[in-house]
């Protein structure tokens, strides 16, 4: 796959796979993500993968540009294509139920289906991390069955609680802290996706595979959620 770099600042750029959220785009993003961290060049300084693009920090002191921008050029294409299969899988238990998935019923009357077909929906198949960003911990997944895509609230919330299950469009994310925002809740997990035990402090990161899966309200409970 042809990709691009663009200048951002005196010491970013940007690496372009794509413009546009696709499995196949990702998959080169986190292949050249891997290869660039394993290949731990001194200097460069921090490397945040995207949907479609890397960018890249660097120490002036160390690195001109164009040097710089050809050994990374180097390091993507003699990149090694990513196992599938030795992907970390996460699952996140998640309590479905209009007491706190607070868009539940709103989506399944959009939809015209029972509330039970929109849970299995939504756990019934592994989501890619494609990038974590907006808050510490907040990862964004996909993509969700087009059955179940619905578009963002028109009016964002001032405060959603932590941990409420989310979808925007074909996306899929937890909410990590309590923040606004304004993608529709269906439920709520008791697992913390930002830690600063976890690596990275956060428990999701690109390139993982996320399982959601339904549990009832006691074992929500009994895993230390909150109502």
């Amino acid at each position: 796959m042809n990709f691009t770099f663009q200048i951002a600042s005196y010491n970013t750029f940007i690496i372009y796979f794509g413009h546009a959220i696709d499995p196949m785009v990702s998959k080169e993003v986190q292949k050249a993500y891997r290869a660039l961290k394993n290949a731990m060049v001194q200097g460069i300084l921090e490397i945040i993968p995207s949907y479609a693009s890397l960018m890249v920090s660097y120490d002036v002191l160390k690195h001109d540009y164009e040097p710089l921008r050809a050994r990374v050029e180097s390091i993507i294409l003699g990149a090694k294509p990513i196992d599938e299969k030795a992907k970390k899988i996460i699952t996140i238990p998640t309590y479905y139920h209009p007491e706190v998935g607070l868009d539940l019923e709103a989506v399944a009357e959009e939809k015209n289906v029972t509330i039970e077909e929109i849970i299995a929906l939504h756990v019934k198949q592994k989501y890619n991390v494609y990038a974590v960003g907006f808050a510490p911990g907040f990862a964004y997944l996909g993509e969700l069955d087009l059955a179940l895509a619905s578009p963002r609230l028109a009016n964002p919330r001032k405060a959603i609680p932590k941990g409420s299950v989310s979808i925007a469009d074909r996306q899929t994310a937890v909410y990590p802290t309590q923040s606004p925002g304004g993608w529709k809740i269906l439920g709520r997990t008791p697992i913390a996706m930002f830690d600063t035990a976890y690596e990275g402090l956060s428990l999701l990161h690109v390139g993982d595979l996320v399982q959601f899966e339904a549990i009832s309200k006691a074992e929500f409970l009994k895993l230390g959620g909150v109502l």
